[in-house]
């Protein structure tokens, strides 16, 4: 796949991870994906750890917020969206019923961004971008390639999200389950399903998936290197096979072997 130079308004650009252990999650990963990594310092903050695949920009990750921790926020994988105006992007976000968990604001020269909660409790990120677009590389293993939100009120959500970056929902039915696929013009953006019984008192949230070579080996390579299997790896008929895994800091995600054609 080449070189992205750009992400369209309302599609998912860039993916980071805040973690407990920086150090251990650099050489977790590092170790599952091939990554490379560089730590670009940041005034008065945290370093910013720069992961690269090919040589190319997937994601980002840094030491979580003491405020954070403090919390009880566990570490996660966080999403972005690109927009060509964040302040005014979030300010429709919040007439359509969502949080500013943190206003616009600039990231540097590089780009400007705001943290927000969608009404149902999934948290996410818009990005508008200066010097730094987003991912490289979107879909090739070691990147991420597709995010998916777990939600406790698909109707609600998939209204929200319609309104607010003009995705179209499409629904299919599966017998047991019901999956919708965001599309942007007729180009597959995101997915969404109702929170499953079994996830307990987990928040609505947004699910990040790494594709992979093989997963069935990713997995069992993950469980060397300290990571939990969660949902072993299985298929979906014409998608690929997939698991759900965490990493050795508690941060969850997907793996998945796409199908030919994806």
């Amino acid at each position: 796949m080449p070189e992205i130079k750009s992400h369209e308004p309302g599609t998912f650009c860039w993916i980071d991870l805040a973690t407990t252990d920086p150090k251990g999650a650099k050489r977790f990963y590092s170790d599952l994906f091939g990554w490379t990594t560089e730590d670009l310092p940041v005034p008065g903050n945290v370093p910013y750890t720069m992961a690269r695949v090919q040589g190319k920009d997937v994601a980002g990750l840094a030491e979580m917020q003491p405020e954070l921790r403090a919390k009880g926020v566990p570490p996660h994988w966080s999403s972005y969206v690109a927009v060509t105006n964040a302040d005014e992007t979030a300010k429709k976000a919040q007439s359509l019923g969502a949080k500013v968990l943190m206003p616009a604001f600039d990231v540097m020269d590089v780009g400007r961004m705001a943290m927000l909660e969608d009404p149902t409790g999934a948290n996410f990120s818009l990005w508008q971008a200066r010097k730094h677009h987003g991912a490289l590389l979107v879909g090739e293993v070691g990147a991420f390639c597709w995010n998916e939100l777990m939600t406790r009120d698909v109707d609600r959500a998939g209204g929200f999200y319609s309104k607010l970056f003009g995705w179209k929902a499409r629904v299919d039915d599966f017998g047991k389950m019901k999956y919708t696929t965001f599309l942007r013009g007729e180009t597959p953006v995101g997915g969404m399903m109702a929170m499953p019984k079994e996830a307990g008192e987990a928040p609505s949230h947004w699910t990040v998936y790494f594709s992979v070579a093989d997963c069935d080996r990713s997995a069992e390579k993950l469980k060397s290197l300290k990571g939990k299997v969660l949902v072993p790896p299985q298929d979906i008929e014409k998608v690929g096979r997939f698991a759900m895994v965490q990493d050795p800091q508690g941060a969850t995600f997907g793996i998945i072997k796409t199908a030919p054609g994806m």
